[in-house]
């Protein structure tokens, strides 16, 4: 398993005093029970039975631009009512209302990997997969659970309920202002200026920050039921074993997510599911030859999506 690129450091919830470290307990605690499956084409497919691995991407490179953004206004949306309740701006709040806005999208990297108990949906064909040639592939929660736990890597439930979204964002803030009535202000202006005294205290809670900022999605995508493996944070991008490939229109950063294993080594699969395409009865037979070939036969079979195919 991939150990190296945090020199054995695990995700963990115990290793340090955190002020979010409630937060972060329950939200990755939690452990799936059901097949979780991953969209991807017919090449991709192929690629993940040949390298065994998936791509973990770097959250802000994801085709949803708004991912950390939604975090970052939960958090501005809260700011501003505190800012109401107490009359007036506090210099603490002006300066993590700003600190936000720049470090959930422009901030250290993390690498984020995306599964869904929903492994037949439309929505996700369409959104995920190229039409007409995608599969979902599913794999055992309890073992999936245990590939990440070996390399380092968080697996969390996605959050998308309005009220449990603010409650962590009140959550939040609250950690924030414990952290700086414990530590203080920075008045030295030789270490900071005055318009960033509190970024000490920001700084400290950044990386559980991301951590929980990684599982809150809009409510608009709750139906795709979504966990994700979430990396440690980084912020060395040079040692850290990080990838690249080329998107439409950028570089896209990623790194390798090892998936199970059988005891001969093919790629451990539980289920997969064809996606809509006009030519089921073929592809159905070359994609069960495929998987046959490479010894990465699901454990409970492949399965036709049985939604009718349209030129979406």
């Amino acid at each position: 398993m991939l150990r190296a690129p945090y020199l054995g450091v695990r995700f963990s919830f115990t290793m340090l005093p955190s002020p979010l470290a409630k937060e972060i307990f329950e939200m990755y605690a939690e452990r799936p029970t059901r097949v979780l499956y991953h969209y991807t084409s017919l090449s991709g497919l192929m690629g993940i039975v040949d390298s065994k691995s998936l791509y973990a991407t770097d959250i802000r490179y994801f085709n949803d631009a708004a991912e950390m953004a939604h975090t970052a206004n939960l958090l501005r949306l809260e700011i501003a009512r505190r800012i109401e309740q107490q009359g007036a701006p506090t210099m603490l709040l002006g300066q993590f209302r700003e600190w936000v806005s720049d470090r959930l999208t422009n901030g250290h990297m993390q690498f984020v990997a995306s599964f869904t108990a929903n492994g037949n949906i439309l929505s996700q064909w369409r959104g995920y997969t190229p039409k007409g040639q995608g599969v979902s592939i599913g794999f055992r929660p309890d073992v999936l659970r245990k590939c990440a736990d070996d390399q380092t890597f968080g697996m969390g439930r996605c959050r998308y309920e309005p009220k449990e979204q603010q409650e962590i964002a009140k959550s939040i803030l609250s950690a924030v202002e414990a952290l700086a009535e414990q530590q203080g202000e920075n008045l030295d202006p030789s270490k900071r200026h005055p318009s960033n005294s509190f970024h000490d205290v920001f700084e400290e809670i950044e990386g559980d920050l991301l951590r929980v900022a990684a599982l809150l999605k809009h409510p608009a995508f709750k139906e795709e039921e979504e966990w994700r493996i979430v990396s440690p944070i980084t912020s060395n991008y040079v040692e850290t074993p990080i990838c690249y490939r080329g998107g439409q229109s950028m570089l896209m950063p990623y790194m390798l997510f090892e998936l199970p294993q059988a005891d001969d080594r093919a790629l451990a699969i539980e289920h997969v599911f064809l996606g809509p395409t006009p030519n089921v009865n073929q592809s159905m037979l070359s994609l069960s030859r495929y998987l046959s070939k490479y010894g990465a036969n699901p454990r409970n079979g492949l399965m036709y999506c049985q939604i009718p195919y349209r030129d979406w």
